[in-house]
């Protein structure tokens, strides 16, 4: 395939080389004319291990070649990427000049490139062209670069030319290591054609390919990075604690990383409601206790609890805004399957709405208050005695008799609330359902809109959640 790509800086000069390497004709484009030369001459434009190699090679074979002239490298190729960095201001904006830039001049040149109408084309039907952001951007840098590429080109998103979006996981010192051997490719997608041909740009890289939407693949190298960051400090932080301790925090962490099924899994990264339960609460705030008794800051860890709080406060504000007094409450323990109230998070919102004059009803067939025996049975008794008076094992009433569903857990029993009662509004804590097709009004905690039957005048407005206090 031909392939153009804007940018021969650190990512730019990795694709090029690793896309020559997998046969493709790579054409490089920069305003640097040093750079230019540099890949005309078969010599990377950085230092990275295995670069040189794979620039030599594609130059000797010819699939690799350079220019300043944009409508040259436009009107040969079927693709562009576009790898131009993206600086950042001291307030954490980015600056996307040099994105906006070259959409521009790709639009100016499209102008004048002819539809690929013929079968041998790559892309196939009427599209004269794809560009690919491989640039790290915030969500909305596609729609906009489309945008301007129409209005430079005079020429319809979607018939004419299309965007996608294909971010890079490449790590500085082993990039050319990575781009082979990614996790995963992500490509997000508006167009099946656009698809296809990305699956066939990348055949030989035996990686799990994903097409997703647009914004969700321009959102993940920001929770790829953060994450990373926050990997980094939370292990540091371990290892300061452990070291006042005298203890080998490196055996602590390799010991942590073997754990495959809980410390690395999928199993806790599902945005939803706030933590719970007798052990992480405890022991978190337990961790964070030595660490203060040893004069040990960490930053990270005492942000965990404040950041629990918050989610916590986001579930009211978000109940509170549906505007409806009758509220039922579908699951009081802190997880489906057990009836342990202890630290349960939805225990401190019902505190908050019942202070707030909420009329409230809460089912939970596994907390029968009057056969509670042992810790759960004391921890009522002390700490919420008066919940005993709104707990019921009888989900017909609370549903019929409440205008507000709250899901907090994944019991079985919620499972056919939508369908079993229409005209409600379903407040989600737990992304229960997936999928949502519902008469009524759903909100989810911390994910978009996913019924399609949801009116817009009765989205919630955005408020600032810390002012709800319990």
């Amino acid at each position: 395939m031909n392939i153009s790509i804007f940018g021969l800086g650190y990512v730019g000069c990795v694709g090029a080389a690793c896309l020559a390497k997998l046969g493709h004709t790579v054409i490089g484009v920069d305003v640097n004319e040093n750079k230019v030369r540099l890949i005309n001459e078969g010599k990377p434009t950085i230092i990275e291990e295995g670069i040189a190699e794979l620039c030599a090679e594609a130059h000797a074979k010819g699939l690799m070649s350079a220019t300043m002239d944009v409508r040259e490298a436009v009107h040969a190729t079927d693709v562009s990427f576009i790898v131009v960095g993206t600086p950042s201001s001291k307030e954490g904006h980015l600056n996307l000049n040099y994105i906006f830039a070259v959409a521009k001049q790709i639009g100016e040149a499209l102008a004048h490139k002819l539809p690929i109408i013929n079968d041998q084309s790559p892309i196939g039907g009427t599209l004269r062209h794809i560009v690919a952001i491989r640039s790290t951007v915030l969500p909305g840098t596609n729609e906009k670069v489309g945008e301007i590429i129409a209005e430079a080109s005079g020429l319809v998103r979607g018939k004419d030319f299309t965007i996608v979006s294909n971010p890079e996981f490449l790590r500085e010192g082993t990039s050319v290591k990575d781009y082979f051997n990614p996790p995963l490719t992500l490509v997000g997608a508006d167009m099946p054609e656009a698809e296809s041909v990305f699956r066939e740009i990348y055949k030989g890289i035996e990686a799990e390919f994903i097409c997703t939407d647009i914004r969700v693949a321009e959102m993940m190298k920001y929770v790829n990075n953060t994450y990373h960051a926050l990997k980094i400090v939370f292990g540091n932080e371990v290892g300061n604690i452990c070291k006042e301790l005298n203890i080998d925090s490196h055996k602590v962490m390799e010991i942590f990383c073997k754990d495959k099924q809980l410390n690395i899994s999928p199993y806790y990264f599902k945005p939803g409601f706030a933590y719970g339960g007798s052990c992480l609460p405890k022991d978190m705030k337990a961790l964070k206790t030595l660490a203060h008794d040893h004069y040990v800051d960490v930053p990270v860890i005492e942000a965990i609890g404040e950041s629990n709080e918050l989610q916590k406060r986001r579930a009211v504000q978000l109940i509170m805004a549906q505007g409806l007094r009758k509220v039922g409450i579908l699951g009081l323990s802190f997880k489906s399957g057990t009836d342990d109230l202890r630290c349960s998070p939805i225990v401190d919102v019902v505190e908050s709405l019942l202070g707030k004059g909420f009329e409230i009803r809460i089912y939970d067939k596994n907390v029968k208050v009057s056969e509670l025996t042992g810790t759960n049975k004391d921890f009522i008794m002390a700490k919420i005695p008066h919940l005993q008076h709104f707990v019921t094992d009888d989900l017909e009433t609370v549903c019929r008799e409440s205008d507000v569903l709250v899901v907090t857990n994944k019991e079985k029993d919620f499972a056919e609330v939508l369908t079993k009662y229409p005209n409600k509004v379903v407040v989600d804590l737990v992304r229960q359902w997936k999928e949502v097709d519902y008469e009524g009004h759903y909100e989810g905690l911390s994910w978009g809109d996913i019924n399609a039957n949801r009116s817009a005048q009765q989205s919630v407005t955005k408020q600032d959640f810390r002012q709800t206090e319990f």
